[in-house]
């Protein structure tokens, strides 16, 4: 399981214009399912996200989580993070899992994420959705379950 994890000031997603999904201080989490992902692959991300060390102390330093600072997590799928281009200039996205099973294990992501005791807002599985949010220094981190990077 692949997440792109951005610490933001706020971020919202919508789908027809309509808004779906909006946070304020927190994590917006772009969370990408490989085939051959299990459950296990879920709550370690989940987990990595409600721990992961990426806002300041009152030293300026990053050495709070989410949790510590009360924030919340945008959760959103997308199986493009499996895109693969090394090859071509279109992305194959063979490494994607198939819709059923992506959409349980970002759901059982999303709920470790709630039994970590944070609010969640989420995405649309499959929907077209667009995903705003304002980069908070900007602090990017890549997450792989399988540790690829």
């Amino acid at each position: 399981m692949r997440c792109v994890v951005q610490r933001v000031t706020s971020a919202r997603v919508t789908v027809d214009g309509q808004t779906i999904g909006e946070i304020g201080p927190g994590l917006a989490a772009l969370i990408g399912v490989e085939q051959g992902d299990t459950e296990k692959d879920a709550q370690m991300i989940a987990d990595k996200l409600a721990k992961l060390r990426i806002f300041a102390d009152t030293q300026g330093k990053m050495n709070l989580s989410v949790r510590d600072v009360e924030g919340a997590v945008l959760a959103v799928s997308q199986f493009t993070l499996l895109g693969d281009a090394r090859g071509q200039n279109r992305p194959g996205f063979t490494q994607a899992e198939e819709p059923e099973r992506a959409n349980a294990l970002y759901e059982l992501c999303c709920k470790r994420l709630e039994e970590n005791g944070l609010t969640v807002a989420r995405g649309q599985f499959r929907a077209h959705m667009k995903v705003t949010l304002t980069n908070d220094g900007p602090v990017t981190i890549l997450l792989d379950s399988r540790k690829l990077f």
